[in-house]
């Protein structure tokens, strides 16, 4: 045991000062009372590294943006670093709010196809080409998501799944009925987005009608 010669007390564990002086201690240390922090340390220090890239890449695209009126060819009135920062807060955000311990897988789609369609639909205007992300990519995605999240509901043990579920089949049926309201003909993708959502509401009420019953209650107090 490491002894101060100071305040002339025992330490126990190994540790290299004294807790109440900070004077080196002496004699032979113990195994250590706290488990290694090598580990997480390492991962803080590559999320703290990863971060400062990020910010580093926003800063210096802002630079040669507004300040060297450097501008993507084909699109001279463009800010393209407000794009782009745009872009690594996202994913900041996602690494940061999304992908750690006790977060659903449900959550995680649910939120990543919200935020990247969002995006996608935000570039693609500023780009020209809104309407391939608009007809083709975001049905598609969605009833991507819709799929995904039906089946870890049915999988899912605890109930988790179910209110990202429930919700993902409204970003399958709202836009439809809002764009055919506007555009009165609609692409053949959000037809299919549209009947996948039908089906999938369907199937959870036939496997999960208890489930369904009790999430409507808890949404809507009824």
């Amino acid at each position: 045991m490491k002894k101060c010669p100071y305040c002339k007390i025992d330490v126990g564990g190994n540790p290299e000062k004294c807790p109440l002086c900070q004077s080196r201690l002496t004699g032979e240390g113990e195994a250590p009372y706290f488990p290694d922090r090598t580990e997480l340390q390492f991962q803080s220090f590559i999320y703290k590294l990863q971060m400062f890239i990020a910010w580093a890449v926003i800063i210096a695209s802002l630079g040669l943006d507004f300040l060297r009126n450097i501008r993507i060819p084909g699109f001279p009135g463009l800010h393209w670093s407000l794009l782009l920062a745009m872009w690594i807060i996202a994913v900041e955000f996602l690494i940061v709010r999304l992908f750690k311990p006790g977060n659903s897988t449900a959550r995680t789609v649910t939120w990543v196809v919200f935020i990247i369609l969002v995006l996608l639909l935000i570039t693609s205007h500023f780009f020209g080409f809104l309407w391939l992300v608009r007809d083709w990519i975001v049905p598609v995605t969605i009833s991507g998501a819709l799929i995904a999240n039906f089946v870890l509901t049915l999988v899912d043990k605890e109930g988790n799944s179910m209110s990202y579920l429930l919700s993902g089949l409204l970003f399958g049926t709202v836009p439809y009925l809002v764009m055919h309201l506007i555009h009165k003909e609609m692409p053949l993708t959000w037809s299919i987005c549209l009947i996948i959502s039908i089906t999938l509401f369907a199937g959870a009420i036939i496997f999960k009608g208890r489930q369904v019953r009790e999430e409507l209650k808890k949404r809507f107090h009824l």
